[in-house]
């Protein structure tokens, strides 16, 4: 296994050089938020406490486990969760395929049999490159076993999104309390924007690992097999992201905003997500599109804070921004995704 550094100087870099050239029931939250998750109790510091669920690996090991989303609308309101109905497209070569622990033919969450989980005892490590992005480091503190994903599918054929946040090698870097006696987690929230509005979620996987090492996150390669970059319809099962590389920077400035200020700043890159939990085209499984801004919008001043998908498209239209596309190199032909499922929305 190449070491993640190596892919933040290299694939990262090339990746971004390419893109360059090519020019569920709804709860309302204190505040006025509203929280897509029934089973979530949000807290005002950036987190959320959520249901935790045991599984056994075939080996017999303990893995915990937290559920963000479903496909079917009938498991979705069970567990209190997203619908996300666009999680059925996913392949069997994406998933982790559960058993049950009495081998019965149905069984529950908490009763589940799985492959593999996560190893999460490496050290996490970045370390901002000259411009922020690309790093000059990057080390997920978390790697996937050898089939491991996040997604598990039930013996009914359903979908769910169920990212391992402990075991006996560690916890997930999101993880800032856990009881395991109440079957309760607290995991970190990251502030984004949909639709012209704030958004918080929980990033817990990616398919690339500079990705997984930005974003805390467990690095998970069979998460790319859910083919289909670029394809943000109700026969996919991905939603795109819009995720820039050279935004304004500055903790104190209300237009930072970028891979660039996260690494610089140490705050969120105030990625664009292109739909909510309330939508058909809503998934978890967010295709990255590095968006970087023309050199002439940035020597203008014309790069303000973009919060909405839909107005940073026009704007690659009008070729103020360079790049916006699916993140798509030799070294990951079917582009990167993330597993960021939305918690809440203003």
């Amino acid at each position: 296994m190449l070491k993640a550094s190596h892919f933040a100087k290299c694939v990262a870099t090339a990746a971004v050089a390419a893109m360059l050239s090519l020019g569920a029931g709804i709860a309302a939250a204190d505040g006025g938020r509203t929280v897509f998750l029934k089973s979530a109790a949000e807290g005002a510091d950036n987190t959320v406490t959520l249901p935790l669920y045991r599984a056994t690996t075939q080996d017999g090991r303990e893995a915990w486990f937290v559920v963000f989303d479903a496909s079917s609308g009938k498991d979705a309101a069970a567990l209190g969760v997203n619908q996300a109905s666009k999680l059925e497209n996913v392949p069997d070569e994406a998933a982790m395929l559960a058993e049950c622990v009495h081998g019965q033919a149905k069984c529950g969450v908490d009763e589940l049999v799985l492959p593999a989980t996560v190893d999460f005892s490496p050290d996490h490590h970045v370390a901002p490159g000259p411009t922020g992005f690309p790093p000059d480091a990057a080390e997920p503190g978390s790697v996937g076993e050898a089939g491991y994903s996040p997604l598990v599918k039930l013996r009914n054929g359903n979908i769910i999104n169920a990212p391992h946040v402990a075991n006996a090698s560690g916890q997930h870097d999101k993880v800032v309390a856990i009881d395991y006696a109440r079957r309760k987690v607290t995991l970190r929230e990251t502030d984004g924007f949909q639709g012209g509005k704030r958004v918080k979620y929980v990033s817990t996987d990616s398919s690339f690992v500079v990705a997984a090492a930005l974003e805390e996150s467990t690095w998970a390669p069979k998460l790319a097999q859910a083919a289909g970059a670029g394809n943000d319809g109700t026969d996919s099962s991905r939603a795109s992201l819009s995720a820039f590389v050279n935004g304004q920077t500055g903790a104190g400035n209300p237009n930072r905003q970028g891979l660039n200020s996260a690494l610089l700043d140490g705050l969120s890159p105030l990625n664009v997500l292109s739909w909510n939990p309330t939508q058909g085209r809503y998934s978890p499984l967010w295709d990255i599109f590095p968006t970087a801004w023309s050199d002439a919008a940035v020597a203008a001043g014309q790069n303000p804070r973009q919060t909405d998908f839909g107005q940073v498209r026009n704007l690659a239209q009008k070729g103020i921004v360079a790049a916006f596309g699916p993140l798509i190199s030799p070294d990951t032909p079917n582009g990167v995704i993330v597993n960021c499922p939305i918690v809440s929305s203003d």
